[in-house]
């Protein structure tokens, strides 16, 4: 187990990230005029999907091996503390809905659990020990996928994670802000995406946030395109809880298709509201149960159940 850093040796490694850097040209931010600070930060976010698209290989390397051990039935795992960790939490909430995917496929651990979604837990991310724990409820397989997050690269919750998962044979991934990070050097597959320092100092929330956030979105969406959740662009798996999904899932259908009004209720109806299967019942002029067994059987890819008919 890794020692402790002392506060001395803490502040001394900070003072190596470019995260943490300070920025003297903007010592004086809060003497500007508003327009002139939001002119100021908009310029900064507009940095971030340059740096995101110099680390677009390793990103497209990470998701076609989530995607192979997610297509055996691994699950996708995101661990981070604070922000990281909510960023985390965030994309894998999104992708039951989106996705129509189990709670169980994609899940976000944050340091601290649940209550640190909103409030500081005293710690936390400092616990390497919590991350084995948090990760060992889950009962790890060699299918399933660890992303440690950590815009620093350095804390012990997310290494912790990942270095924990690669001893159970899982996949890892490190995602971090800063070049050289212990992060990305303890997992099979490291991201860096270095935006510089913060507008204000140290405040990870922004910049690395911002960066964070877009590598997550591929991760999950790119994954899930690989896995036949989507035809097209469109989220033919999406789940109609409520009115508005209800509209958009007869919206693709109709995209789809281009079918009538009629025809497109009659197949969700014959489909049990899934779109996906009402989109075969039109293109292929099936029923229901055999729109749904012809997916079974091309593991849920639409493309191939189609050429299949």
């Amino acid at each position: 187990m890794t020692s402790a850093p002392t506060p001395r040796n803490l502040r001394a490694e900070l003072d190596t990230l470019t995260t943490e850097a300070f920025r003297p040209e903007l010592a004086e931010i809060d003497q500007l005029p508003t327009l002139d600070i939001a002119r100021l930060m908009n310029g900064e976010d507009a940095s971030v999907p340059a740096a995101v698209a110099s680390r677009l290989p390793e990103i497209a390397a990470a998701i076609d091996a989530v995607a192979e051990r997610m297509a055996r039935g691994g699950r996708l795992v995101y661990a981070g503390a604070g922000t990281a960790g909510r960023l985390g939490v965030l994309d894998a909430s999104e992708c039951p809905p989106t996705f129509n995917t189990d709670p169980t496929e994609v899940v976000g651990l944050i340091a601290g659990g649940p209550e640190a979604m909103v409030t500081s837990i005293e710690g936390a991310e400092d616990s390497e020990e919590l991350a084995r724990t948090d990760l060992d409820a889950l009962v790890l397989t060699p299918d399933d996928t660890v992303v440690g997050i950590s815009a620093s690269g350095r804390t012990p919750y997310a290494v912790g994670a990942v270095e924990h998962a690669r001893s159970q044979g899982a996949l890892t991934i490190g995602l971090s802000c800063n070049p050289d990070s212990a992060l990305a050097a303890a997992a099979e597959h490291g991201i860096e995406v270095v935006v510089g320092p913060e507008l204000l100092t140290g405040s990870t929330r922004l910049k690395a946030g911002t960066a964070q956030k877009l590598v997550l979105n591929m991760l999950s969406t790119i994954t899930m395109i690989r896995l036949g959740k989507t035809y097209g662009n469109l989220m033919v798996d999406v789940r109609a809880s409520n009115e508005k999904l209800r509209a958009r899932s007869r919206r693709i259908v109709a995209l789809a298709t281009g079918a009538a009004e009629t025809d497109i209720e009659r197949a969700l109806t014959e489909a049990g509201g899934e779109v996906k299967t009402a989109i075969l019942v039109l293109l292929a002029d099936v029923d229901g149960p055999t729109a749904t067994g012809r997916l079974a059987t091309a593991n849920g890819h639409l493309r191939a159940a189609l050429s299949n008919a």
